[in-house]
């Protein structure tokens, strides 16, 4: 597990054993992104924010910070499984270059 302390408290953790991101701020779950990587792509298949916390912009907070890790490791392609991931590659066209082909 590695984690990345942000602004305000927030702190993004790769939970390699569990296959997926997490947000958390102060210790507390606010959203998580579950994911399969099988060596050459990331498959990012349900971003999940905990109800009591939407509305915060935390789901597009833990994929941004997720492709951030992706695109600066350098050597897997996403698959955005996940309809809320996808969506956020449209909102971002300058990350399309980290998507799988299909």
């Amino acid at each position: 597990m590695s984690s990345t302390p942000n602004a305000a408290d927030f702190v993004f953790l790769d939970e390699t054993d569990a296959s997926r991101w997490a947000l958390t701020r102060d210790g507390e779950l606010l959203s998580v992104l579950d994911y399969r990587d099988d060596g050459t792509t990331v498959a990012m298949t349900r971003a999940f924010t905990i109800p009591t916390h939407r509305g915060h912009g935390y789901a597009a907070r833990v994929v941004a910070g997720a492709v951030a890790q992706i695109e600066a490791r350098g050597d897997r392609l996403i698959d955005p499984v996940c309809w809320y991931v996808a969506d956020w590659f449209d909102a971002h066209p300058d990350k399309q270059h980290l998507l799988r082909r299909r």
